[in-house]
């Protein structure tokens, strides 16, 4: 059976714009317990900024998160993303071969309209593994 993004995607994903500060931005993941959020600008997409962006990218290079600008660590275009037309074969492949975990769902013209993750997509999937598993469970903080 073939399914479609739009049936395993979260839909509306949390966006701030690129002169967002990185702390603003990490208060806004950690307030809606998310490890990534999309950089819009203009309503089209800029990058995507995850947790890893701001250890890796801004502190660990020494940049001050009150006064660094997202748009200077986020992973910025060519951003990888999908379609909610798209199949989820599709989508799992783009991620093996880009090798990231998530991907931006954008209609046509560019406008970020959700998240679809390697976890969404293993508990459609492949339900009965591990990572579905680990997917489904309440987070324990």
């Amino acid at each position: 059976m073939i399914h479609r993004i739009r049936d395993v995607m979260s839909p509306g994903a949390v966006a701030v714009e690129p002169m967002t500060t990185v702390e603003k931005a990490a208060r806004v993941m950690s307030e809606q317990n998310l490890g990534d959020v999309l950089v819009v600008y203009d309503s089209d997409l800029f990058g995507v900024l995850t947790d890893r962006d701001i250890v890796v990218r801004a502190i660990a290079d020494g940049r001050d998160p009150h006064t660094t600008a997202v748009g200077a660590v986020c992973s910025r275009p060519p951003v990888v993303t999908v379609g909610p037309e798209d199949s989820t074969d599709h989508a799992i492949e783009l991620m093996r071969r880009h090798a990231v975990r998530r991907l931006p769902v954008v209609e046509h013209g560019g406008c970020p309209v959700g998240m679809v993750s390697l976890g969404d997509l293993a508990v459609t999937e492949d339900p009965h593994t591990a990572l579905a598993d680990i997917s489904r469970a309440t987070p324990n903080h």
